[in-house]
């Protein structure tokens, strides 16, 4: 069985804009992406609100 070639994606959290609770984690592409900004629903908020990208 063939390995995997890892290395060009990395793991983020993706942290809510209003209340700063980290809700989701996902990984990204390291070579070609600027940092991750995505709106999905906060569950402390109980709304839809922009998360942006931190580290684990």
């Amino acid at each position: 069985m063939a390995k995997k070639k890892g290395g060009a994606r990395e793991y983020v959290s993706l942290e809510c804009m209003s209340c700063a609770n980290r809700n989701y984690r996902t990984t990204r592409n390291i070579r070609n992406t600027k940092k991750l900004e995505i709106k999905k629903f906060c569950n402390t908020c109980r709304a839809h609100q922009a998360h942006k990208e931190r580290k684990k």
